[in-house]
């Protein structure tokens, strides 16, 4: 029997969202899900997640577009535990906050994932690990310094191993927080591939390309996206990825780049990715079919 909401709205499904005025960047595709789950009998909508809304009214909760929840993650992930008490909430909310630091890199890599190789510092590394950490790394000249936690490239620079704008840039984010040293790959230039999965299945994948002279792929710092055929070694590696997970996502992006070793992971995105579903007219429907299964469930 499909689940139906109690009182309030009447929302089967919650969308969780930004505050309008806080959102770093419009959200383009939400209105598709919305649509493909109407189509389907289910009465969807986008809510903020720090809105008044009674979560507990609503049967499904899906944490689609919460991009201001980077610079308020402690509040956002108490957000998560207090809906997931007491309805559905996805991705689980176990999951979001194991993906909400990007120390699952570290955890994924031991996992026999292949991952772009990454060291996280914490603010109490001593200054000889932090110098270790800036050090020139192997067939590369130029480090990614990033915190571990951020979204959409906020903090992350390209800067050159070893000089005093690494070492002050990690000391700055160190201050804050945790933070990430990766060496930069060049092969990120020619694009960035996301593989998008709904329950384990692979639904599509695009190509990210950086800017001219850029290295990040947000479309607010210039970037471009296209359709993307997938090779059998990006396939195998993103599922060396899903299966490495502490649960099982209904939704899942899986970013990697290949070098001269073959595909790496650069994130697995849980949380609130970008799915692009304009991408591939059938995105929204197979998604929806997803959440449309968890409601009769």
């Amino acid at each position: 029997m499909l689940r139906t909401g109690g009182d309030g709205d009447g929302l089967q499904v919650a969308l969780a969202t930004g505050s309008p005025d806080a959102m770093p960047v419009p959200d383009p595709e939400s209105p598709l899900l919305v649509e493909a789950l109407a189509n389907r009998g289910v009465r969807a909508g986008l809510v903020p997640w720090d809105g008044d809304h009674d979560w507990a009214s609503t049967p499904l909760v899906v944490c689609r577009t919460p991009w201001d929840y980077v610079d308020r993650c402690a509040e956002f992930l108490a957000w998560t535990r207090t809906v997931a008490a007491t309805t559905r909430l996805l991705n689980p909310a176990g999951l979001i906050d194991w993906n909400a630091h990007k120390r699952y890199l570290v955890e994924l890599a031991e996992r026999g994932v292949p991952v772009v190789p990454t060291t996280l510092l914490g603010p109490g590394a001593s200054p000889a690990a932090r110098a270790a950490a800036i050090a020139d790394p192997p067939a590369a000249s130029d480090l990614v310094i990033k915190p571990a936690i951020s979204g959409g490239a906020k903090g992350t620079l390209r800067l050159p191993a070893r000089s005093d704008e690494a070492k002050d840039h990690l000391a700055a984010l160190l201050r804050d927080g945790d933070a990430l040293v990766q060496p930069y790959l060049p092969e990120v230039e020619d694009g960035e591939v996301s593989l998008v999965f709904f329950a384990g299945e692979l639904s599509h994948a695009v190509r990210k390309i950086p800017a001219g002279g850029d290295f990040r792929v947000q479309a607010e710092h210039g970037g471009t996206v296209v359709a993307h055929a997938t090779t059998d070694a990006e396939r195998t590696v993103a599922r060396l990825a899903l299966d490495a997970l502490p649960w099982a996502p209904a939704y899942a992006r899986i970013d990697l780049v290949s070098n001269a070793d073959g595909p790496l992971l650069m994130e697995a995105e849980l949380i609130e990715p970008e799915l692009f579903l304009a991408a591939v007219p059938e995105a929204a429907g197979r998604f929806a079919d997803v959440l449309l299964a968890d409601l009769r469930d």
